[in-house]
């Protein structure tokens, strides 16, 4: 049975439950030749949402399966359709790791992307970004862009961000990065959020 066969819309399920277990199958098993067939329907837009959806499944469990597929979900950005895009930027999290040049040379369009996407956008550019300041050859510009997305997210995203950031932080951009959650820490309205910025800055 082709992978295309396998996925939710064709088997007339309402759901993605199909795509996790197929996704599952495939980076258990180490189906290059399925991830290369969904990567060929991405255009197609009956299956398209499907395929998305069993790639970065896929690229999660067993990421260096997906790595040469960069460039492909690089130019889904962009898609007219919200769910491509986001599902693309989600890809790329999670196969940064091994693409670091590939998609630093491309953060220009990643970041004109996110700055106009979904929260589940920004919350995967914000994973590419730390992961892009781990290296050294990187890190200048990476978190340059970071602290821009810190600044101008939705306030209740900020925690979340800036726990996550914290294995990059260091004493010379740590000031930077308190001077932000300084200044936006009045507008979090939830007290748990709160608390979790503070948090922060107390560790610092």
């Amino acid at each position: 049975m082709s992978v295309i066969d396998q996925l939710a819309s064709s088997l007339n399920f309402r759901g993605t439950e199909p795509n996790k277990i197929l996704a599952r199958r495939i980076a258990e098993t180490n189906d290059a030749a399925a991830v290369k067939e969904l990567v060929s329907h991405l255009a197609s837009k009956p299956v398209q949402s499907d395929c998305i959806k069993v790639l970065y499944e896929t690229a999660d469990i067993n990421p260096m399966l997906i790595l040469g597929y960069a460039r492909d979900f690089i130019r889904l950005l962009d898609s007219k359709n919200n769910r491509m895009q986001w599902g693309a930027m989600t890809a790329l999290d999670y196969i940064t790791v091994g693409n670091e040049a590939v998609i630093y040379n491309s953060l220009g369009k990643i970041c004109s992307i996110a700055e106009k996407g979904s929260v589940i956008t920004k919350d995967h550019y914000a994973g590419i970004l730390i992961k892009l300041c781990k290296l050294a050859e990187y890190a200048p510009d990476a978190f340059t862009l970071f602290i821009d997305l810190l600044r101008s997210c939705p306030s209740n995203q900020m925690p979340m961000y800036a726990e996550q950031a914290l294995p990059v932080i260091d004493h010379e951009n740590k000031a930077k990065f308190i001077k932000v959650l300084q200044e936006r820490l009045p507008e979090v309205e939830k007290d748990a959020k709160k608390k979790r910025i503070e948090k922060i800055l107390k560790k610092l």
